[in-house]
C-alpha cells in the first residue's frame, strides 16, 4: 500500500503544516445518497464522506488528517496488521456507499491528493477511460472462486512420514524389524508417484474448471494461490481467480460453478463468494487491454 499515486505529488513532511488532504475512494457517474453518505464513517479522526463533481463524474471524498496520513506516517500505520485491517474497512465502506447509486469505479486504498482541487483535476484528465471503464462495469459483478485439492489429492505433503522416516506412512515395517531396502524404496517411489500424479489430476481439474466459468464471464483474472496458513486449510489452493459476470447471466455462472462440486469422483473442492464490487477489474491500465479483447471475442 501506498500514500502516492501516480498522478499527484507525494505530501511531503513540507505539507504537515496543512490540516488535512483529500482521500479520494471511488468514481461513479450516479447520484450517490446522501443518506448513506450521512450513515458510512469514513477513516477514523477524518471528516463525513462526501461526494466532489468532476464533470460528469462524481468522486467520493473525505478530508483527512496529514498528522495520521502523510507519506511517511501512513507507511507506519500500514505495517502494523491492526490498522491496515481498519484503513481497509473504512476504504471498502466508502466504496460500497457510492455503488449503492449505481457502478463504480473503487480506488486504490489510501489515494490520497494535496487539495479537492487537485483530485478533481486528476479524474478529469482520465475523464474518457473512467466512463469507458464505468460503462464496462454497469450492470456487472465480480465472483471470486477458488479451488482446493480434494480426495486423493489430499495425500499430496499429508502423512506423519511424508519426510521419509521409515515408519508405516514410508512403507517400512510397524514392528521396527528389518526393511528390505529396494522393497521400501520402490514402496516409497509408487506413493510419490500416486500423490504426484493425484496432484497433477486435480491441476487438470481446476484448469478445467476455469475454462468453463470463464465461458460464462465477461472478463477473468487469476490471483496468486493462497498459502494454507491464510486459507486455514490443510490442502493446497490451486486456483484463485476472480470473474467479472454480466448480473442478466448469474444465475448460468452459479450452476456452472456447482457442476464441478457435483461430479462423482471430483479431484477437487470449488468454493464460490460474491458478488462483490468488481475490485479486481477497475484498473485503468488493464481495463482498456480486456476491453478490446471482449470487443474481438
Amino acid at each position: 500500500m501506498t500514500a502516492v499515486t501516480a498522478d499527484r505529488p507525494a505530501v511531503t513532511g513540507q505539507d504537515v503544516s496543512r490540516a488535512c488532504v483529500t482521500c479520494l475512494f471511488a468514481v461513479t457517474d450516479t447520484p450517490v445518497p446522501d443518506d448513506v453518505l450521512a450513515v458510512t464513517p469514513g477513516h477514523d479522526g477524518g471528516g463525513p464522506l462526501r461526494v466532489l463533481g468532476a464533470g460528469p463524474l462524481r468522486l467520493v471524498v473525505q478530508d483527512v488528517p496529514v498528522a495520521a496520513f502523510g507519506e511517511e506516517a501512513l507507511a507506519r500505520r500500514l505495517n502494523r496488521p491492526d490498522e491496515l485491517e481498519r484503513c481497509a474497512r473504512a476504504h471498502h465502506r466508502a466504496v460500497e456507499a457510492a455503488a449503492r447509486g449505481g457502478a463504480t469505479v473503487p480506488l486504490p486504498m489510501a489515494t490520497l491528493y494535496l487539495d479537492d482541487h487537485n483530485a478533481v483535476g486528476a479524474v478529469t484528465a482520465r475523464e474518457a477511460a473512467l466512463r469507458a471503464l464505468l460503462d464496462r462495469l454497469r450492470g456487472r459483478s465480480e465472483w471470486a472462486v477458488k479451488v482446493y485439492c480434494a480426495g486423493p489429492a489430499r495425500m499430496s505433503g499429508i502423512a506423519s512420514g511424508a519426510a521419509g522416516d521409515g515408519g508405516p506412512a514410508d512403507g517400512g515395517p510397524a514392528d521396527g524389524g528389518p526393511a528390505d531396502g529396494r522393497s521400501y524404496l520402490s514402496r516409497v517411489s509408487a506413493r510419490r508417484r500416486t500423490e504426484r500424479e493425484a496432484r497433477e489430476t486435480a491441476l487438470a481439474r481446476a484448469q478445467a474448471v476455469d475454462r468453463e466459468l470463464r465461458r460464462y464471464a465477461v472478463a477473468a483474472t487469476r490471483h496468486r494461490p493462497q498459502s494454507e496458513q491464510l486459507t486455514g486449510r490443510s490442502v493446497p489452493q490451486l486456483l484463485n481467480a476472480a470473474y467479472l459476470v454480466d448480473d442478466r447471466r448469474h444465475a448460468d455462472f452459479l450452476g456452472a460453478v456447482r457442476r464441478p462440486a457435483r461430479a462423482d469422483g471430483t479431484e477437487v473442492e470449488v468454493t464460490l463468494s460474491g458478488p462483490w464490487i468488481p475490485y479486481s477489474f477497475a484498473r485503468l491500465d488493464e481495463a482498456a487491454c480486456d476491453a478490446r479483447e471482449e470487443v474481438r471475442a
